[in-house]
């Protein structure tokens, strides 16, 4: 039995009652627990032919609506997504420098239903840390918390047009002045640039991008591109899959694979 399915299965035991109100969000918590696998695996670092370190530190930023939904529970689901990342690593041989903790918080800047996360490699000790994604090692506790930036005291005022983002100096994403975000998707070989803030995919020659696949839809599903894009399944017949999980909406990063009928397609975004 995969480790996603064990980790539904122990979320069904305290899904009950008022509690499974939660639920109803637009983030589901199997989508949260698939994304703390890709983290555990995009940041992934070989120390020797034993040992192979991934982050045991998680912050899931969550959109405000999301967040209200969730936090009362924040407890409760944390404990059982560390578990599950626990199972995860154990199965994929992974170890860690410290105790597993995920953490939710409040992200002013996203919709309903999109998610972010941020993660760190915290050592046992607080004098051997390292930084999101790899980044070059903290010193010390900072004022946004050892290895994460800093969050503003309060949100900036909102731009007139989506921030391009990309990682900095410590790994983690920011707005980085005068760049621009390259959005396009890749399928059977073949480029198609994201150049408006919609990208609609399906089998009807209105659709922005046709894909000739009988199990497409005529207008399949839809990427909206900002920081982060994301995907939506636009009521097709046979759905979507993105990055292995079945969804009707997600989060996209470069090199996320999305699957309508038998096509596979690439998301790809690149700063230039």
């Amino acid at each position: 039995m995969g480790v996603l399915k064990r980790f539904e299965q122990r979320l069904e035991g305290l899904v009950n009652g008022t509690f499974a109100k939660v639920f109803k969000s637009e983030v589901q918590p199997v989508e949260i627990a698939g994304a703390l696998q890709r983290e555990c695996d995009n940041n992934a670092t070989i120390w020797n032919r034993e040992r192979t370190v991934v982050p045991n530190d998680f912050v899931v930023e969550l959109s405000p609506p999301d967040y209200e939904r969730l936090s009362p529970y924040s407890g409760q689901l944390g404990d059982e997504l560390a578990s599950m990342v626990r199972d995860y690593a154990k199965q994929q041989r992974y170890t860690f420098m410290g105790p597993i903790k995920v953490h939710l918080e409040k992200a002013d800047d996203l919709d309903t239903g999109l998610y972010r996360v941020r993660s760190r490699t915290l050592a046992s000790s607080t004098s051997q840390q390292q930084p999101p994604h790899g980044g070059p090692a903290a010193a010390g506790p900072g004022p946004g918390g050892a290895g994460y930036p800093p969050r503003p005291a309060a949100a900036p005022p909102a731009p007139t047009a989506p921030p391009s983002y990309a990682p900095g100096p410590a790994g983690s994403a920011g707005p980085l002045p005068g760049t621009e975000t390259r959005r396009w998707v890749e399928i059977n070989g073949n480029r198609h640039q994201i150049s408006g803030p919609t990208l609609v995919l399906g089998r009807s020659t209105e659709a922005d991008v046709r894909i000739d696949d009988p199990g497409v839809s005529r207008r399949h599903c839809e990427i909206r591109a900002g920081s982060p894009s994301s995907i939506q399944d636009l009521g097709s017949t046979n759905g979507i899959v993105v990055d292995g999980q079945h969804t009707t909406r997600a989060t996209l990063r470069d090199g996320s694979r999305i699957v309508v009928g038998s096509t596979t397609i690439i998301y790809r975004q690149a700063e230039g």
